[in-house]
């Protein structure tokens, strides 16, 4: 028995170390190292690689080198590729175009570089599920604890309860749940000090008045902990593995049981090809995928097509083309394959066939073998019946000829007509075009003035009661001018005191100071009607609003030092009786934007027409800044209103709470770029209008 030399200090599982492998790869050293490890190549120090390092593909290594090298009478290193086939299905590896290629080029050649191929096309084509559980190794060779893993492998942990695994010794009183007896898994103690599964603790807490079923004190939930201590003892217990009842008889520690059963010869496994649903040991699978699986790749011994075993039959019996089958009608050929079936049908003895002469008015059907003698037998007849027919022919040739000739004299007269109805067509397309044009410039121009038209009607009604105060106003200024004038008269022509002339003095001087009130409310009145007045004038009717910010810098430092932290702009509406908005914009940002990005909101106010439209506001808004530069990259971004958000509620207040994006455009974007432009800054809000209903 050839024994691996002392050098060879790999730890591998006792599976793995098979002898008969020295018999079979004379540079062991070299493949049994490549295949073992994929890509990790032990280094001449021949250094310790722990099992769990392996790559994915190598987990049942141990069938893998059972099968994959035979000598068989031939030189060492020669691939059975059947073999390598079967096994390479038994773990779900893809086999590629690539693979076969390399296992039919290699049929002479050395084993390494067999081996270095076939390598490379396993580790590209091995299942996804492997890879993924592969990267989440640790980097480090040392073998990581059950508690540093974030998530125990699926099948390891109980579904209720704790382990029932078979363990080697009894396990101690203190590692066994109060609740299920069991002993523990994910193990949580309580504060009077025992310990409980997790699926347990949490079973009892689910409960009213929950308590400890060991002492009966109270439990909550508050006060209970994960023991790790525990836990990371209870995983160093030994136990027998889940395959004893199969023959297995390895030992290993708690937490190596889903490492062992990933290698274990005798754990039951499904079939890797889907439609089969059996599970059998794993040690048995290349045998069941070589002779017992049903659906197993075969193939067809007349085709040398490849197919499911369970299609086979049906595949024989409908599609193989090289399938011997007999003729339908039953003549002295016993097999045809099915291929050469419909050009025997043309040749066959016994098939029905037509008279090829039907066209010309032969109505003779027969077997094929009669078809000779009928058509040497009536060859007279078949030309007889070719002259009749070319004679009708001939005839209908010659009325077609006259037909022709007298509706070739119509046709210049059509064509001088046709030319004219052209032109025709033409001139009127022409005055159409004309037409239309007149009616598309007469509806932009009645559009044109019946906008205008509103808009003076509107600014006459704001404008009426204006010039009464005007008026007002300056009938007032004159009284007082006037009463102002008595009183310096009086002042100045009085000649002594008297009760009489201090009387008068007092009476006008409250009806001045009256006068006075007065012209200082209807100033204030005027004032505000001043400012409405402007607004109205710069006020956009049709849901668009172009926000000029001139002195950016100022206003940017003022937000920054927090005086002004927001700018509101002039009132704009969906119409003369629509919804009325406005925008906010924070220069030095808002929210998760501060300090970093300008923040644009968008407004809903409460409007004079607001009880005859439809509420939640619904309109698609549309946020943008302007770029002032020759590209025009203007920055912008829309949205649709959340008919939930209070924001797009009929407003209660003044105005709705703002809504809008807190990050809309970088600082250093902004400032970077040729959005600013004389200290100032152009801001667009425009407010989808095209499926507005009229109030």
């Amino acid at each position: 028995m050839d024994i691996p030399p002392p050098s060879w200090s790999l730890q591998l599982p006792p599976l793995l170390l098979d002898p008969g492998l020295s018999q079979v790869l004379p540079h062991r050293s070299t493949i049994f190292t490549k295949l073992l490890y994929g890509t990790r190549i032990i280094t001449a120090n021949r250094s310790r690689v722990p099992v769990w390092s392996l790559p994915a593909w190598c987990s049942n290594s141990y069938i893998l080198h059972k099968c994959l090298f035979e000598k068989r009478g031939r030189s060492c290193g020669r691939v059975n590729l059947d073999v390598v086939v079967s096994v390479c299905l038994s773990y779900e590896w893809t086999i590629r175009g690539s693979f076969r290629e390399i296992l039919q080029r290699n049929t002479v050649g050395s084993s390494d570089d067999i081996v270095d191929q076939l390598i490379h096309v396993m580790s590209a084509g091995r299942n996804v599920e492997q890879q993924i559980a592969l990267q989440q190794r640790p980097p480090s060779l040392a073998m990581p604890s059950m508690a540093q893993r974030p998530r125990p492998e699926p099948g390891f942990l109980p579904q209720h309860g704790g382990f029932k695994d078979h363990f080697v010794t009894t396990p101690e009183a203190k590692y066994r749940c109060e609740s299920c007896r069991h002993v523990l898994c994910n193990p949580r103690q309580t504060e009077c000090g025992h310990r409980f599964c997790e699926s347990c603790i949490t079973d009892l807490l689910s409960k009213p008045n929950p308590v400890c079923p060991a002492d009966l004190e109270p439990l909550f939930e508050d006060k209970i902990f994960r023991d790790v201590c525990c836990n990371r003892e209870i995983m160093t217990l030994k136990v027998h593995c889940r395959s004893e009842k199969n023959g297995c008889k390895e030992q290993m520690s708690l937490q190596q049981v889903m490492d062992h059963l990933e290698v274990c010869p005798y754990f039951e496994v499904p079939c890797p090809l889907g439609k089969c649903k059996e599970k059998m040991m794993r040690k048995d699978m290349s045998e069941h995928l070589s002779r017992k699986c049903k659906h197993r790749e075969i193939t067809c011994e007349f085709c040398n097509h490849k197919m499911a075993l369970t299609e086979l039959q049906k595949h024989k019996d409908t599609v193989c083309p090289a399938f011997p089958v007999t003729c339908p009608n039953h003549c002295s050929f016993s097999s045809i394959l099915r291929s050469e079936l419909s050009s025997h049908q043309h040749d066959c003895p016994k098939a029905q066939v037509t008279c090829s002469f039907i066209r010309y008015g032969c109505s003779f059907k027969g077997l094929n073998q009669e078809m000779r003698e009928h058509e040497s037998s009536y060859a007279s007849e078949h030309l007889r019946m070719m002259a009749v027919r070319n004679t009708a022919l001939e005839a209908k040739v010659e009325e077609v000829k006259s037909d022709l000739m007298e509706r070739y004299k119509v046709l210049p007269s059509l064509s001088s007509r046709l030319a004219e109805v052209e032109t025709q067509y033409e001139e009127m397309r022409e005055k159409n075009r004309q037409l239309e044009q007149k009616l598309t410039s007469m509806q932009k121009l009645m559009s044109n003035h019946s906008e205008k038209l509103l808009e003076v009607e509107m600014e006459l009604r704001e404008l009426r009661p204006l010039r009464a105060m005007r008026e007002e106003v300056e009938a007032l200024r004159g009284s007082v001018e006037n009463m102002r004038s008595i009183v310096s008269s009086l002042d100045s022509g009085r000649v002594g005191s008297s009760s009489g002339s201090h009387t008068l003095a007092g009476s006008l001087e409250q009806q001045l100071s009256r006068h006075d009130d007065m012209m200082s409310v209807h100033d204030i009145r005027l004032a505000e009607m001043d400012l409405k007045l402007q607004v109205l004038e710069t006020a956009s009717f049709k849901g668009t609003l172009i926000w000029k910010i001139r002195d950016y810098k100022r206003r940017k430092q003022e937000a920054v030092a927090s005086k002004t932290l927001s700018l509101y702009s002039q009132p704009f509406y969906t119409g003369y009786f629509g919804y009325k908005m406005c925008a906010r914009v924070y220069l030095n940002g808002d929210g998760m934007g501060k300090g970093t990005h300008l923040s644009l909101f968008f407004v809903v106010m409460r409007g004079e027409y607001d009880a005859l439209l439809p509420w939640p506001f619904k309109q698609k808004v549309t946020l943008m800044l302007m770029d002032q530069g020759p590209a025009r990259k203007h920055l912008g971004d829309a949205f649709k209103p959340d008919p939930n958000s209070s924001s797009f509620r009929q407003p209660t207040g003044e105005m709705n709470i703002a809504s809008g994006c807190p990050l809309f455009v970088a600082q250093t974007v902004l400032e970077n770029g040729t959005y600013i432009k004389d200290d100032t800054i152009f801001i667009k809000v425009t407010v989808d209008t095209s499926d507005l209903p009229d109030p």
